[in-house]
């Protein structure tokens, strides 16, 4: 399965409608800290999007919403595999991401035979504190090496400018959040996105 290059990352359904408009395909949703009732509002909103403009819409962590709400896709960090219902999750028909940092995680994310696997955090970053120092290109290289056809999603610190490093790489995926988020004119980021990664 091939997925498209460019792979941002919201908090709000309010940036899928700046995103989705310029030609971005693929993008998740990631919700924290909100009442479910927001939260689905949230999901529903975009849901309905993504499918206007043809795109495909990842829901992060909340997969119990994402089967009610009839999502495509579903990303689980380690720690939400923990109490994630796989084989509901599957019955549903979702697409599976899930999170990657060390050979441990890899292994289990492969044990459970998901859409894409994602690996970081490539170069630092600030979105949020982790255990895990930069894994590096040699990193992304390993890890696609040994998922083989498998997606690679290459996330954390990647900007426009690193992008084709990743890349060329290994990466087949690139993540990015905060290079467009805390961008003062993020629709010419996103613009910027498209034109590397197309």
């Amino acid at each position: 399965m091939s997925l498209p290059r460019f792979y941002p990352i919201f908090d709000s359904a309010d940036w899928l409608e700046r995103a989705l408009p310029l030609g971005v395909k693929l993008v998740q949703l990631r919700l924290k800290d909100r009442a479910e009732a927001e939260l689905r509002a949230e999901i529903r909103r975009g849901l309905a999007l993504a499918r206007r403009h043809g795109a495909a819409l990842v829901v992060n962590d909340h997969w119990r919403l994402a089967i009610e709400e009839g999502a495509d896709w579903l990303h689980l960090g380690q720690e939400d595999l923990d109490t994630a219902d796989l084989p509901a999750i599957r019955r549903a028909g979702l697409r599976l991401g899930l999170s990657t940092h060390d050979e441990a995680e890899l292994e289990r994310a492969l044990a459970v035979a998901p859409d894409y696997v994602a690996l970081g955090p490539v170069w630092p970053t600030i979105l949020k504190k982790m255990r895990w120092h930069e894994q590096g290109l040699d990193r992304v290289t390993d890890w696609k090496r040994r998922i083989g056809p498998l997606p690679l999603v290459a996330i954390g610190g990647v900007t426009v400018e690193r992008a084709p490093a990743a890349l060329a790489a290994g990466a087949d995926v690139v993540a990015a959040v905060t290079d467009i988020t805390l961008n003062p004119d993020p629709e010419a980021r996103m613009a910027d996105w498209l034109r590397v990664t197309g």
